[in-house]
């Protein structure tokens, strides 16, 4: 299939699937007489996998990492698992920085009048180094 379909079936834009196929992500291969990639059902199920993985926040060589594990029928799954804790340690501690964020705005937001007067806590703590 072209990139066209293989973007649209992945759910991936066009400009995704020729960087993922740049980077050597999916080897889809050359039609000689064209010159197009030409993506198989196998690059199509990579594509997949990829673009669910990236929606859980895995990076490109995490992803990378992850479609070696899957086409490996001997892995271990505990290099799997691994990963996904590794991952979901990110994500609390991104949660952590996100609430801190939250709470400063707030305060900030709450200490702001909001009226016609130039005098702005927010201005202010942002000016602030």
């Amino acid at each position: 299939m072209n990139i066209g379909k293989a973007a649209k079936l992945s759910n991936l834009t066009v400009k995704t699937v020729r960087y993922y196929a740049d980077i050597g992500l999916v080897k889809p291969l050359k039609n000689c007489s064209t010159g197009y990639r030409d993506f198989s059902d196998d690059d199509l199920a990579q594509l997949q996998f990829v673009a669910k993985a990236r929606k859980f926040n895995f990076s490109i060589q995490e992803c990378e990492e992850l479609l070696s594990l899957y086409s490996d029928k001997n892995r271990s799954s505990k290099e799997v698992k691994a990963l996904t804790l590794d991952k979901i340690s990110e994500i609390d501690a991104k949660l952590i920085e996100l609430k801190d964020l939250r709470r400063q705005l707030s305060f900030l937001a709450n200490n702001c009048k909001g009226n016609d007067r130039p005098e702005c806590p927010i201005l202010d703590a942002l000016a602030d180094v």
